[in-house]
């Protein structure tokens, strides 16, 4: 999608659920990229990437946060670009140095996410060039606590990530583990009301120039988890299932419920929410209400994407 309102050199690539969306900034001297799918659709984030610089080399990968939606092609592009640096939020440098998949969170999630190399970390309170536009980096905590989102103050275009779409927010993780991180989603949408975006480029979906409306919906939804935390606590879940059938597009019944059974994260939730009902059964009622909505297939003895 390329809106007449974007800065010259930067393009935007939608690219639904699975995988993030991707930003590519062409500049006179230098080349970017923000976000780079889910492995997956690895092979697909480089054929973009190469098609959008037209023979030029890729110098700069940056990530808004890791999870695995939003790096999962660093590694491709890191073998076809050697010379591109790497730069992420500093919080789980460490992490990605010595590449601890349970506290990057893919083993919690039940994802993939190939190990890569970072070159640098994103500063909150500095600046990032893409292409020939510098961009403020700001802290973004509440769906991730490491995430951070990129304004160009000129064209006030924000790279939001997860942390505001059109239609809601990303799933707040920390709460997953007892942590209580809905203040610092409102934090958060307080500092995107702050910048006064003229257009936001959201993690997922289509670019979207109403930012008030979207905060409204966004503060919306965080009341109503407010009020009933198991109400975020089912959509977590089914948000982990969902991306299992976008992933999977089909599976055998039994091996997408022993998929839930071995996600840390799935069981955490079924502990703490519905310690009453077996796992499985928690399963089948979630997966009846995503085929009830239309996420999810009704093929008999399979688990399948709609």
């Amino acid at each position: 999608m390329q809106p007449d309102t974007l800065p010259p050199g930067v393009q935007v690539h939608e690219r639904g659920w699975l995988s993030a969306n991707l930003i590519v900034a062409i500049g006179a001297q230098a080349t970017a990229v923000v976000d780079t799918g889910y492995v997956t659709h690895a092979e697909q984030t480089l054929a973009l990437v190469r098609s959008a610089l037209g023979g030029r080399p890729l110098d700069l990968i940056v990530n808004t946060h890791l999870h695995s939606d939003h790096c999962g092609g660093n590694a491709v592009l890191q073998a076809a670009y050697p010379q591109a640096r790497t730069l992420i939020p500093p919080g789980l440098a460490a992490h990605v140095r010595a590449w601890d998949p349970i506290a990057l969170s893919y083993e919690p999630t039940g994802q993939q996410c190939p190990a890569f190399r970072i070159d640098g970390t994103l500063s909150p309170g500095g600046e990032c060039m893409l292409g020939d536009l510098a961009w403020q980096v700001h802290a973004a905590p509440g769906h991730d606590p490491h995430s951070v989102v990129l304004f160009e103050p000129r064209s006030r275009l924000l790279l939001s990530a997860d942390a505001l779409w059109e239609r809601g927010f990303g799933v707040v993780f920390p709460e997953l583990e007892g942590e209580h991180a809905f203040d610092e989603v409102a934090a958060t949408l307080d500092l995107i009301e702050a910048l006064q975006p003229a257009l936001v480029v959201p993690g997922h979906g289509s670019v979207f120039a109403d930012v008030a409306a979207a905060l409204a919906r966004a503060r919306s939804r965080l009341a109503a988890y407010r009020a009933d935390p198991g109400r975020h606590a089912v959509h977590a879940a089914k948000v982990l299932l969902k991306f299992k059938l976008l992933e999977a597009q089909r599976l055998p019944w039994e091996d997408f419920v022993n998929w839930a059974a071995g996600t840390p994260y799935f069981r955490l939730l079924q502990q703490r929410w519905l310690p009453g009902l077996s796992l499985p059964d928690w399963v089948q009622q979630l997966y009846s209400e995503l085929a009830e909505a239309g996420a999810a297939g009704r093929e008999p003895g399979f688990a399948t994407n709609h």
